[in-house]
C-alpha cells in the first residue's frame, strides 16, 4: 500500500484522456472492482447496452504506471421525444484514489467536453449530495422515466444550454450508434474458410 504522500504525488500526475481500445478491458476489470456485478442490474445499463459511448465523450484517468485510475463515459439518448441529451456514467475510481478529487476531474473533464461539442443537457442516475456540485438536480427529471426499475429521486440532470430540458417528458431512449455485431452467417462463413 502506498503511503499517503506518495498517493497524493501520484494523484497529482494522473492523467485525464480519451478513451482508447487498449482501455476497455482494464475499464471492465475497474468497473467489476468499484461496482461488481450489479452493475448490470441497473435501469441506466439498459441505454448502453449494445451502444457506443458519444463520440469522443469517453474518458480515463491513468496513474504514473499506466494503469487505469478511473472511468466516465457520455452515451446519446434522448430525454423524451425531441429532446437530445446524454447518459452519464458509469463514473468510477479506483479505492487507491477515491477522496482526492479524481472523480471530480473525471466529471468536468467529461461536461467540459459535452458542453464544447455542443450538447444541451446531461442525465444521469445517483447521489444528489455528490452531483449537485457539477449542477445536477433532479429539477427538469420529474416527467422523465428509465426503461426499468430506479429511484427516482436520484434521476437527475444538468443543462450545458439553458433551456435544453424545457418541458422534456416520457422515456429516455438510447439514440447512440450501435456496437458492430457480426451476423451468423457471416460468423459460419468464417468457420467455413477457416476449417476448409
Amino acid at each position: 500500500m502506498s503511503s499517503p504522500l506518495t498517493l497524493a504525488l501520484e494523484l497529482l500526475m494522473t492523467e485525464i484522456v480519451l478513451e482508447t481500445v487498449e482501455d476497455v478491458a482494464p475499464r471492465e476489470a475497474l468497473l467489476d472492482l468499484c461496482l461488481g456485478a450489479e452493475r448490470f442490474t441497473k435501469s441506466s445499463e439498459r441505454l448502453r447496452e449494445g451502444r457506443l459511448p458519444a463520440r469522443d465523450l469517453a474518458f480515463v484517468a491513468r496513474g504514473l504506471d499506466g494503469r487505469l485510475a478511473g472511468t466516465v463515459r457520455l452515451w446519446n439518448v434522448t430525454a423524451g421525444p425531441g429532446k437530445p441529451a446524454l447518459l452519464l456514467g458509469p463514473l468510477a475510481v479506483h479505492p487507491w484514489f477515491q477522496a482526492h478529487g479524481l472523480g471530480a476531474g473525471l466529471m468536468r473533464t467529461a461536461l467540459d467536453a459535452a458542453r464544447t461539442q455542443g450538447h444541451g443537457a446531461v442525465i444521469l442516475v445517483g447521489d444528489a449530495a455528490y452531483y449537485e456540485r457539477f449542477g445536477f438536480s433532479a429539477h427538469k427529471t420529474g416527467a422523465l422515466w428509465m426503461p426499468g426499475p430506479y429511484a427516482r429521486h436520484r434521476l437527475l440532470a444538468v443543462e450545458l444550454e439553458a433551456g435544453a430540458l424545457d418541458d422534456a417528458r416520457g422515456l429516455i431512449s438510447p439514440t447512440g450508434a450501435r456496437v458492430a455485431q457480426p451476423s451468423l452467417a457471416e460468423l459460419l462463413a468464417v468457420e467455413m474458410r477457416q476449417s476448409a
